[in-house]
């Protein structure tokens, strides 16, 4: 399994300039291959290869106009135009329908205000980690790295970023081995809420920590700070990136919660059940800042990845199946209910909280959907009683 490491990283101001070099190199070079390929299709003539895109690289590092993309590596060109094919193959790939999920838009050209700035370094560029922690870049130099731990393998590229508060990250893939953990009898669903963040089919609840909302008086403030600068000031750069900092201290907070409890579920459970939720069309709703503030869809991104490297199984429940209507003890299913209604009866004489009754159907789903017999997901029928039945004795036709 590949696997992505990101570690901070400190470099010197001299290597900040070098880098800042790179990503515009970079940036251009993108650019310049998304303007020839546009060009040619409105020219009407065939769509230019990355061979030929590469060859015009070369030729434009001899011209006085571009000779200043020789001063970075040259794999960092390459790897621009490499995610340029990426781009539009994942585009191709959308409007043919090969490709599941929303559409993908066309490549579009890189600004150099964009948040993020990124380039990548392959095993071609011989970057390498040396024997006293630093990350030796190619005409860049040697960056200080904080190691928070060991790669478990030698990394086969290392993509350099730099976020928009400013910040430089070490990003290495590394092919990692599996290593199945002990086995366990236990199983569990899971019910992703906004009250509470999780509720288990054991009955255990996590309580969702909203880490937007518990920083939203200091957003205001930033924000507030922000509008007051004159645009295209130097004061107004700052207050730019202190905003930055602000969301990036609430997105990391909430990736390293998420990643200690779905780290714990998958250790504890041998199986793990979710539903599938349309978290787009959530986002559309007047909930969407608390839905977004969850974050259902990394996690349940890291369930997924965790549970396929430790040997634990991992599935998604259909998001159309009744998880909250029906009752987990006999099977009925009931009229809808309302968000405010937090427990019911069942007619059956189950008592249920709304949300352990729905982990259960989504534990149960989850095993019937996985069940080699074939199992069937939904309830059997259930007799209806006499008053609610639909034909009546005296309403029957004669000889009936």
């Amino acid at each position: 399994m590949l696997l992505r490491y990101n570690y901070r990283v400190y470099p010197t101001s001299g290597q900040q300039d070098a880098l800042a070099r790179a990503f515009g190199c970079a940036r251009v070079v993108f650019n310049d291959g998304l303007r020839a390929r546009q060009q040619a299709r409105e020219a009407g003539l065939p769509y230019v290869t990355d061979a030929e895109l590469s060859r015009q690289v070369k030729a434009a590092k001899l011209t006085p106009e571009r000779a200043w993309l020789g001063e970075v590596s040259s794999v960092v060109l390459q790897q621009a135009l490499a995610d340029l094919n990426t781009a539009y193959r994942n585009f191709f790939a959308s409007i043919s329908g090969k490709r599941k999920g929303r559409t993908v838009a066309a490549p579009r050209f890189r600004s150099r205000k964009d948040n993020r700035q990124a380039i990548r370094f392959t095993a071609n560029a011989r970057f390498k980690v040396l024997d006293n922690g630093r990350l030796r870049l190619p005409k860049i130099g040697d960056v200080q790295v904080r190691w928070s731990r060991t790669l478990p393998a030698v990394p086969t590229s290392v993509t350099v970023i730099r976020d928009a508060a400013g910040r430089y990250f070490a990003s290495f893939v590394v092919q990692s081995t599996d290593v199945p953990l002990p086995e366990t009898d236990s199983e569990v669903g899971i019910d992703l809420g906004l009250t509470h963040f999780a509720v288990m089919s054991d009955g255990m609840k996590v309580t969702a920590p909203k880490f937007l909302r518990r920083a939203a008086r200091k957003l205001k403030r930033l924000q507030q700070d922000l509008s007051r600068k004159t645009k295209g000031s130097n004061r107004r750069k700052k207050a730019v990136v202190k905003v930055a900092r602000a969301h990036a201290r609430v997105a990391d907070t909430r990736r390293d919660w998420q990643h200690k409890l779905s780290t714990a579920i998958i250790r504890d459970n041998q199986a793990v059940y979710v539903e599938d939720l349309c978290v787009t069309g959530l986002g559309r709703t007047r909930l969407a800042k608390s839905v977004h503030d969850a974050g259902w869809t990394q996690f349940t991104t890291m369930l997924e990845y965790k549970a396929a490297r430790y040997g634990r199984t991992f599935a998604r429940v259909d998001r159309f199946f009744p998880s909250t209507r029906m009752c987990s003890d006999c099977g009925r299913v009931t009229d809808k209910m309302t968000l405010n209604v937090r427990a019911w009866d069942c007619p059956c004489g189950s008592h249920h909280d709304r949300d352990v009754n729905a982990a259960r159907n989504i534990r149960a789903a989850g095993r019937a959907d996985l069940n080699d017999r074939g199992a069937q997901i939904r309830p059997a029928s259930v007799p209806a009683p006499r008053s609610e039945a639909v034909t009546h004795r005296k309403l029957a036709p004669s000889g009936v």
